[in-house]
């Protein structure tokens, strides 16, 4: 899990990357004015800071100068503009990355770790617990009570993106979306196809689930199996 700080202005624009880089297992704090967000990168020591140009009170590009004057914290440029000139003054001023509005959260969570995984930051988000499900996003290691089960790449995403939200109702489309990459939709079979195949890994089926179910024209939710009355 990568701690970062996200320096945006807009309340509604802020909440939502909040949300999204949340849910893809970071923690996250805010700052809504340039400096202020230069005092709490510099104070809480963020793993990287996400920096919006269009800042109130200092430019953003100001702002990631005088954070280059003290620390060497990797910085995400977040903005809409996108005139080249703009994009090479920021990068010179020290930004790991640019990026321009709008765009997805898979995107930005791609760029996270990318400068992150360049510059040699270890992500260390804790392994994911669903009764006896443990999905460990570090290594890419699954066992269930115990054993080891053997996933593929995109069965192993999937699971683990369920496991970030144990007990709630995940849509095909966001699936499609977050762990396929197609925010414009996709086929629903895709997703179907590999429920499938990770059920029967996980010893249970559509009709018979323990873990996997599907909740009708909506999507599916991952939960642990309730105990048997008079254990426990």
């Amino acid at each position: 899990m990568a701690h970062l700080l996200v320096v945006e202005d807009d309340p509604q624009l802020r909440g939502a990357l909040v949300r999204a880089l949340r849910d893809k297992g970071h923690a996250v704090a805010t700052a809504p004015s340039g400096m202020a967000g230069l005092d709490a990168a510099v104070t809480s020591r963020p793993d990287l800071v996400v920096l919006d140009l269009g800042l109130p009170d200092v430019d953003g590009a100001q702002v990631l100068r005088m954070l280059r004057a003290v620390s060497d914290v990797p910085v995400i440029v977040a903005t809409a503009r996108d005139d080249e000139p703009e994009m090479v003054t920021v990068l010179e001023a020290g930004a790991d990355d640019y990026i321009v509005k709008p765009f997805g959260a898979a995107q930005l969570d791609a760029r996270v770790k990318a400068v992150l995984r360049r510059l040699g930051v270890t992500e260390t988000e804790e392994p994911l617990r669903v009764g006896g499900l443990r999905v460990d996003p570090v290594s890419r290691e699954v066992t269930l009570d115990g054993t080891p089960i053997d996933l593929t790449p995109r069965e192993f995403d999937l699971l683990a993106h369920l496991a970030r939200r144990p007990g709630q109702v995940v849509s095909r489309r966001e699936l499609l979306a977050e762990v396929w990459q197609q925010p414009l939709g996709g086929a629903d079979k895709t997703v179907d196809v590999h429920l499938s195949w990770l059920r029967r890994k996980l010893g249970e089926t559509a009709q018979h689930p323990r873990y996997l179910h599907t909740v009708r024209t909506v999507g599916v939710k991952l939960t642990a199996p309730e105990q048997p009355e008079g254990t426990g």
